[in-house]
């Protein structure tokens, strides 16, 4: 019969025991899980073709938030299959499905409220539209928790753990705010499809909401303050995890600001540019997933040289373009279609050249390993024009690819002539 441990032998259970016994959970369970809030997550995005119908509006009204949700859920059923034990998979899932809830939930509530279908579950559809708040400040937690998922011991666990308190405060102020508008008959649908209580809070609702979102602005700082500090003492792998980071982060808030300036407008051409600009916000999701599964990271500082580049060659060139036809239009008074024409050869003809100058610009400055390599390479090949002596070139090169690529060996195969 075995014994029972002494008590003092034992070992007092920490956070990190609790990590560690998560990701050893049977992996049939969570690969099940996943699947299941994976198949949630598409019949809510197909069912708000019929639910837009039952309510009498355009499919596509929120079909930028839907574009802006799935790679999100994508992204979190990967990882919630392949790394079960990093909760971000799994808060990835849980903001596609609150947002899609939210969706769903508003065509439900306008087909009952503002159509007067006799539909059940009114006050259900009503609450769980308000689940948006939660989904945008568990997308919070994902940046903050990034990349292991887990606050490190201290005082970051209890920023965290206030934050949490923060979002679920907000979430019952929200349920609450919904039932007295309900229950003192003033349900009044924006154009959203949301309650006008809540866009137009009166009363303690209004201080609450108030008070949430001045707490959301140190929250922010806070997350970022943490991601920079750990970027600053971090290196080699977990600072390219970071950089992957910050640059889809970068790449969605700009993406998501662009769509936003002809989000207002009515023109049905200004809404596909501002879905089509929602879907560079999948940057950040997919940036997240490639850093947790460490796929293709070390090319990283490659993507932000090739965007940089590619980003400033495009302004040049719009910039000459649109300088060409105001000079040959407004000052030498050639005709538009002449003048397009004219300019828009010029501007294929600069294109590679001043790719190439802009790339070796941006590589210099922010990829110079790549930069370095290139200019040995190309040394080496000039000397190798002069070369005659087989030994010296072996040697040679052995030198160069040491240098240019730093691998653990290096050895050189020549063929017989024969």
């Amino acid at each position: 019969m075995r014994q029972a441990q002494p008590a003092a032998e034992r070992v007092p259970v920490t956070a990190q025991d609790t990590a560690r016994r998560l990701r050893l959970a049977p992996p049939v369970i969570a690969t099940a899980f996943a699947t299941a809030l994976g198949i949630t997550v598409l019949v809510l995005a197909v069912a708000l073709v019929p639910l837009a119908i039952l309510a009498r509006q355009n499919p596509d009204t929120n079909g930028g938030e839907t574009l802006l949700v799935l790679p999100f859920a994508a992204v979190g059923f990967v990882l919630a299959r392949r790394r079960p034990g990093n909760p971000l998979g799994w808060l990835l899932l849980a903001v596609a499905t609150c947002f899609l809830l939210s969706n769903d939930s508003g065509f439900y509530a306008a087909a009952i409220y503002r159509l007067g279908h006799h539909l059940p579950l009114g006050l259900v559809a009503l609450v769980l539209y308000e689940l948006w708040g939660p989904a945008l400040g568990v997308l919070l937690m994902v940046i903050l928790l990034f990349p292991d998922g887990w606050p490190p011991p201290g005082p970051w666990r209890k920023a965290a753990l206030a934050y949490s308190a923060v979002v679920v405060l907000f979430e019952i102020a929200l349920v609450t705010a919904t039932l007295g508008a309900v229950i003192g008959h003033r349900v009044r649908l924006d154009g959203f499809d949301g309650l006008a209580a809540i866009d137009h809070p009166t009363g303690w609702f209004a201080v609450a909401q108030a008070l949430f979102g001045i707490a959301g602005v140190p929250a922010l700082a806070c997350v970022m303050a943490r991601q920079v500090l750990t970027w600053r003492r971090s290196s080699g792998e977990r600072r390219r995890q970071l950089k992957w980071l910050a640059s889809g982060a970068i790449v969605a808030g700009i993406c998501l600001i662009l769509s936003l300036l002809p989000s207002g407008s009515t023109a049905p051409a200004a809404r596909l540019l501002s879905n089509v600009l929602l879907i560079g916000v999948a940057a950040l999701p997919v940036s997240i997933g490639v850093a947790i599964l460490k796929y293709r990271l070390y090319d990283i500082d490659r993507i932000i040289s090739r965007t940089l580049a590619y980003a400033l060659v495009t302004g040049l060139l719009v910039g000459m373009y649109a300088g060409l036809v105001l000079l040959a239009t407004r000052v030498l008074s050639v005709d538009s279609p002449v003048a397009v024409a004219a300019s828009t050869l010029a501007a294929a003809a600069v294109f590679n050249p001043l790719r190439r100058r802009v790339q070796r610009a941006v590589d210099r400055r922010f990829n110079r390993a790549r930069y370095d390599a290139d200019q040995t390479v190309t040394a080496f090949a000039a000397r190798l024009k002069d070369a005659v002596d087989l030994d010296s070139v072996q040697a040679d090169l052995a030198g160069i690819v040491q240098q240019a690529l730093e691998p653990d060996h290096v050895s050189l195969w020549i063929s017989p002539p024969d």
